[in-house]
């Protein structure tokens, strides 16, 4: 999901069972994708319906995509991931030229900055907002705060 105006580029690993059963990003009940964007843009998103969320999103110049987009993977952990094929970078510099940073949602995902990096974007790696990550949420908050900075 990006724009053309898009300026902060979010990219997680791969999505999980729910979030594949549902066709939606971040569609676990217990992730806090939507709660943390929710806090950064100051929008009740996780109360909209899906579509809504992402028209709110883009409409911060907020893009959402993954790192990877085939594999192989048995249940939801990124450590099951097999045979993996990365994004292409250059799809995103020509659908959103004005992206001026690229998170990382997790570890995994953060294996592909140095391929960002390389094509030219500034990079910063998140605390990951699984669930399987289990931080307090007012701890990975404070990470993904930085975001504001470049939606102004």
């Amino acid at each position: 999901m990006l724009a053309h105006d898009t300026r902060v580029l979010i990219l997680g690993s791969f999505p999980g069972e729910a979030s594949l059963a549902a066709r939606q990003y971040y569609a676990h009940p217990r992730n806090h994708f939507w709660p943390m964007l929710a806090a950064i843009v100051g929008e009740p998103l996780p109360e909209m319906p899906y579509a809504a969320r992402l028209a709110r999103l883009l409409a911060h110049r907020i893009g959402v995509w993954d790192t990877i987009v085939a594999c192989e993977r048995a249940g939801s952990l990124d450590g099951a991931i097999r045979a993996a094929t990365r994004g292409e970078t250059h799809r995103v510099r020509r659908a959103a030229p004005h992206v001026e940073l690229v998170c990382f949602n997790g570890q995994t995902a953060a294996r592909a900055a140095p391929a960002w990096r390389a094509a030219g974007y500034p990079t910063l790696a998140l605390p990951s907002t699984s669930p399987a990550y289990t931080r307090p949420f007012a701890e990975k908050l404070a990470a993904w705060c930085v975001i504001a900075d470049h939606l102004k």
